[in-house]
């Protein structure tokens, strides 16, 4: 085996862009969770949120998860436009 082949698990640079995005949509979406003012419902969202991406956690199509990338953004605008008119 030659000294620079990646191992098998080695992202590639693209491959790792698109996890820091996915990663920072997670983290979007709890901080925004964390707003929520009902504690069940705080727990609702964050529980859905955990639940929906490790369902999608083994989606390996690029063009996928750009998708879904997108529209867990909009998701997140939704939750953001709410949070804000519940506290106006």
């Amino acid at each position: 085996m030659a000294a620079s082949r990646l191992p098998p698990s080695a992202l590639n640079l693209r491959q790792f862009l698109v996890r820091q995005q996915v990663l920072g949509l997670y983290r979007s979406i709890l901080r925004a969770v964390h707003h929520i003012p009902d504690p069940a419902d705080r727990q609702y969202m964050a529980r859905w949120a955990r639940e929906e991406f490790k369902r999608n956690k083994g989606e390996s199509q690029e063009i996928t998860i750009r998708m879904m990338i997108t529209q867990g953004q909009k998701q997140l605008q939704e939750l953001e436009r709410a949070l804000h008119l519940a506290m106006s």
